[in-house]
């Protein structure tokens, strides 16, 4: 069986590990139960107009500060970009022609694709990408032999008006393994298909299997990694403090350009390789993204999670599952238990990790 995984990952505004990672890792889970899977390159008609070689019409923050950021550090975006590009063609199976709303049709005759499997990361919601045909399998070839793994809602705002659209939506799959439980009561109320929470597809695998991925130990002295996926000035502070109070140099992924005249080492050109060895070598990891968080665990580093808005439902969903809430900070004055057990962390992964095999094995089995 030829599976195609619809994601969001090549096309946006701003490059993202964790959604290339999040599909690279769905994409190997599903070949170790056995089937092939084939990213599919897919671009939604709301992506159409996004550059990541030019991300100031699409900008989150439209502040005059952000912007000069984005520009100082635009040689690093270019040269992040030619990564992200060489991984999605290294180490995908992808398919051969590139997918929007006016050919997604042809892609069974011309990919030779069994079903979907539509996720992971925040496809659902309507706020960021509206009600995607692709992202809710609604294009005539994917009805019926559609399923969701880890597809997120994210917080949504459905209306009187797109709330009939969703329900339609959600009858052209035949399961769904969502990734956080704020809609799995609705989506259960609305279908008569399984419904169950799942752990992102990064967490269906190990470190090990990452390690066939990451790059070799890249900085030689001891660092303190920051990796902002929004600026944050509480987040920078607490990390300088940290880095100085155990002379650490700080190894800092982020647009914020001029944290180089305050002694970081900036590094956002890294590559998804990069990223992974950044982590996995770190004396400590600071940052306010859901990936960031979810690959310390992975490497066993220390680490806290900075709240940002958009992310905290779902971080502080898998905090708990790890048993580690009070690694979410605010104003970073917060005090937590040190060291983490992580043979406790791992128990606990391990077991929402053979779940959630479990249920996409029986997702997959389905669509046969």
């Amino acid at each position: 069986m030829n599976y195609g995984v619809v994601s969001y990952n090549i096309y946006c505004n701003f490059t993202n590990y964790g959604s290339a990672l999040q599909s690279w890792a769905l994409t190997q889970a599903i070949g170790k139960l056995g089937y092939h899977a084939k990213l599919v390159d897919y671009c939604p008609d709301i992506l159409a107009d996004k550059d990541p070689l030019n991300p100031f019409a699409n900008m989150w923050d439209k502040d005059e500060e952000s912007r000069r950021m984005c520009e100082l550090t635009m040689p690093a975006i270019r040269l992040n970009y030619e990564k992200f590009d060489r991984f999605y063609h290294e180490k995908f199976d992808k398919t051969k022609k590139s997918y929007t709303s006016a050919n997604f049709n042809n892609i069974i005759e011309d990919e030779k694709i069994d079903g979907f499997v539509c996720g992971s990361d925040t496809i659902f919601c309507p706020d960021e990408f509206g009600i995607d045909d692709g992202y809710y399998a609604n294009y005539d070839c994917m009805k019926g032999k559609s399923v969701a793994y880890a597809a997120s809602f994210g917080d949504p705002h459905f209306t009187d008006e797109t709330y009939p659209i969703l329900n339609e939506r959600l009858k052209n799959f035949k399961a769904f393994g969502l990734r956080e439980n704020l809609m799995i009561p609705y989506v259960r109320e609305h279908t008569d298909v399984p419904v169950q929470k799942v752990v992102d597809p990064t967490l269906l695998l190990t470190s090990e299997d990452y390690d066939k991925i990451a790059e070799k130990r890249i900085i030689s002295e001891k660092y303190l990694l920051l990796y902002a996926r929004r600026y944050n000035p509480t987040m920078n502070e607490y990390a300088e403090k940290l880095a100085e109070q155990n002379g650490w140099k700080i190894i800092d992924i982020s647009l914020r350009a001029t944290n180089a005249e305050r002694g970081h080492q900036m590094f956002y050109e890294a590559g998804v390789e990069e990223f992974l060895s950044l982590v996995k070598y770190a004396e400590y990891v600071v940052t306010n993204s859901f990936h960031g968080m979810i690959f310390s665990v992975q490497y066993r580093r220390p680490f806290v999670v900075f709240s940002r808005e958009q992310c905290d439902t779902k971080i502080e969903e898998l905090l708990a599952l790890f048993g580690l809430s009070e690694r979410m900070l605010i104003n970073g004055s917060e005090s937590f238990s040190n060291p983490i057990n992580y043979d406790v962390v791992h128990r606990n992964i391990s077991e929402a990790r053979e779940e959630a095999k479990a249920f996409l094995k029986n997702e997959l089995e389905i669509l046969k």
